[in-house]
């Protein structure tokens, strides 16, 4: 089980020109965003165009990033399938690469009002899943909440992240006897399991390398850790109400919009954590006019903001289409003051 405080950044998927998968400027954006203050990474999100993706591409996107991510990062593996065969085959690759948890949503084959359906589908996954599952309700396939209630009492579903606004406070309120218990460091950070295996890991000394017959290899210093007990947990998506959220009980955001602006969007949570609602409140009206503008335009505006940033946007995926030359204008006011 894992820690989903704080924020995380759903990655979006950089193409070449012509429509080919980038690996080197994912592997780029990962190095680059595992330097900020963010969590975790969410890599093939809803923001990552991830149904417009190969299998096999699908699969080198999830390895680049994992090779590239900082160890103390969270990663998060979206793995959107219709078929509970599907979601599992790319779960066991997920976890060999050493992924924390999956991000799941509802079949594009099944409506909201399935509710059966649904949570045969959920529970399946969960049931065999080698990595604990994270919800996904976006607007287009949304979990209603009393399937939430119920899922969330699986011991393999430890959250849900909603790119739509929510109250928490029923979701908690309901979910109150669910408990896990994960590992956190010294100052409650989330552990994750490439952490785990660094520490493990024997380590070279400096002098080995000039001695004729090298030393044997040493441990390196050990992960010291702690246990902590988290309920069923909550991560806000949607730009303009994460402050709301977080407010009502979720413990982590992750806005679309903060993969063009990661530090403007940690900012939030920082003040929050620091329960200053002021400063908070300052910082959320500070990006909800921009990000309102870049996430209406979809994976084309998100990626062009993103460039804007010095991350490695690129082009959008037909059917996805760039920003028009009037909307580049307008992204450009309203990122320049929330420029990195």
């Amino acid at each position: 089980m894992m820690l989903l405080e704080g924020l995380h950044i759903p990655l979006t998927t950089p193409f070449h020109r012509e429509g080919h998968l980038d690996a080197n400027a994912l592997a780029a954006n990962v190095m680059r965003y595992s330097l900020t203050p963010a969590a975790g990474l969410i890599v093939l999100g809803p923001a990552a165009e991830p149904t417009l993706l190969s299998e096999d591409e699908s699969r080198e996107a999830l390895h680049v990033a994992a090779q590239a991510a900082a160890p103390e990062k969270v990663l998060i593996a979206g793995i959107p399938r219709d078929s509970v065969a599907g979601v599992l085959e790319l779960a066991g690759f997920v976890a060999e690469q050493r992924y924390d948890a999956v991000l799941v949503g509802a079949p594009s084959i099944l409506a909201p009002t399935q509710r059966i359906e649904l949570l045969t589908f959920f529970r399946a996954i969960a049931d065999r899943s080698p990595l604990p599952l994270i919800l996904l309700s976006t607007a287009g396939r949304w979990i209603e909440g009393e399937a939430v209630i119920e899922l969330a009492a699986h011991r393999n579903i430890l959250g849900l992240l909603t790119t739509h606004a929510i109250d928490a406070n029923e979701v908690l309120a309901r979910t109150a006897t669910v408990k896990h218990e994960v590992s956190v460091t010294q100052v409650f950070a989330a552990v994750t399991g490439r952490m785990q295996r660094a520490a493990s890991s024997p380590l070279i000394s400096p002098a080995s390398f000039a001695a004729a017959t090298p030393g044997p290899a040493v441990a390196g210093p050990p992960l010291r850790t702690r246990k902590k007990s988290v309920g069923f947990q909550v991560i806000a998506g949607e730009a303009k109400t994460l402050l709301d959220a977080l407010n009502s009980g979720a413990v982590g955001i992750a806005p679309a919009f903060a993969a063009a602006a990661p530090q403007a969007s940690y900012e939030i949570f920082a003040a929050w954590k620091d329960q200053d609602q002021a400063l908070a409140s300052e910082k959320q009206q500070r990006i909800v006019e921009a990000a309102k503008l870049v996430e209406s335009l979809g994976p084309g505006g998100l990626k062009f903001s993103a460039d804007l940033n010095g991350y490695a946007g690129g082009f959008p995926r037909l059917p996805h289409l760039p920003p028009n030359g009037e909307q580049r204008v307008a992204l450009e006011c309203l990122m320049k003051p929330l420029h990195n």
